[in-house]
């Protein structure tokens, strides 16, 4: 299927889901986002000590004294970053993060945070990096509101780590024979706010519009778990997002009997670290630390043990979105 639009283009951009397939079991337990509160899980249990992490040094000063580096996440999007049973936190991420720290030498500590409040979180210094499946764009990196094209902010700086497209799914047996984005006019779509899917379902509506056809309803909320119970409760017709949370969801969801994905995804785009302008040597730093992953053979471990090893990098660059 082809895209229903360009590349994600406003100023709060999602994340863009992972092109393999998940291979992971076990319920997810759907947590709410918001509380701004620190996961007691910090991406490793105590971070490497600064005389055997490699990469120390690259750090900024202030960092390595405090041993931690802040992680703004919106912890409800499992496989990327969730909850277990336990309430740990899991995910890519946070064992990307937990790697990264041994290299570097101190603690990634996850913070929990509506996704449309990271980037305003760097701003405000709440965070020290925002890693949330946030694609890196263009626009964000410059700080343009992509639907006014007014600048809103400082931008902010990507370390790629992945990348990922977009899928649609639907209650299973029950897809109002949608296959692809155009068949969407006239239905009902839940999705999570300012995501690159919210994004993609507005431009969708304009082009029903435009095209003389019934609209794209588009229903939005600050997470996506409570867009799949808008679907669940027969309130939408089809939700979108990432393709490893739509694959995770429909894998897992009611043991695999509530959704199905219909069409095949669209928009392949990379994975980003968020790091304010200006921060350019903890964004060095990790950059060095995402590619000695890739170099030493820990990187591909991690995407292994989630499945999604199609979404693997091998180049951590700086700003490679468009």
């Amino acid at each position: 299927m082809t895209a229903s639009t360009t590349r994600r283009t406003t100023a709060a951009r999602s994340r863009i889901a992972a092109v393999g397939a998940i291979a992971v079991a076990g319920a997810l337990l759907l947590t709410g986002c918001g509380d701004q509160t620190k996961s007691k899980d910090s991406g490793g249990k105590d971070g490497a000590s600064k005389s055997t992490a490699p990469l120390a040094d690259k750090l900024p000063q202030a960092i390595r004294d405090k041993g931690v580096i802040k992680v703004g996440s919106d912890i409800a999007y499992a496989p990327v970053e969730f909850k277990d049973d336990s309430g740990k936190v899991v995910g890519i991420d946070p064992d990307l993060a937990e790697a990264m720290g041994k290299q570097l030498g101190v603690k990634f500590e996850f913070q929990n945070a509506t996704f449309d409040t990271l980037i305003g979180g760097l701003a405000s210094k709440r965070y020290d990096i925002a890693m949330s499946a946030m694609t890196d764009t263009k626009d964000r990196q410059e700080g343009i509101d992509g639907d006014t094209g007014k600048k809103v902010g400082a931008g902010v700086d990507f370390v790629d780590y992945f990348t990922a497209g977009v899928s649609l799914y639907t209650n299973k047996g029950d897809t109002k024979g949608i296959k692809t984005w155009d068949d969407l006019c006239g239905k009902t779509m839940a999705v999570q706010r300012n995501t690159f899917s919210h994004d993609l379902a507005k431009d969708q509506a304009k082009k029903c519009t435009d095209a003389g056809k019934k609209t794209l309803k588009v229903e939005e909320f600050d997470t996506n778990p409570e867009a799949e119970t808008r679907m669940r409760s027969k309130g939408a017709d089809v939700v979108s997002a990432d393709f490893p949370i739509a694959a995770y969801s429909v894998k897992n969801s009611g043991g695999g009997k509530y959704f199905e994905i219909v069409g095949e995804q669209v928009e392949a785009g990379p994975y980003g670290i968020a790091v304010a302008k200006g921060n350019d040597e903890l964004r060095d730093a990790l950059q060095a630390a995402v590619q000695a992953l890739i170099d030493n053979g820990e990187y591909k471990k991690i995407i292994e043990k989630w499945g999604v090893e199609d979404g693997a990098i091998t180049e951590a660059k700086i700003n490679g979105g468009s």
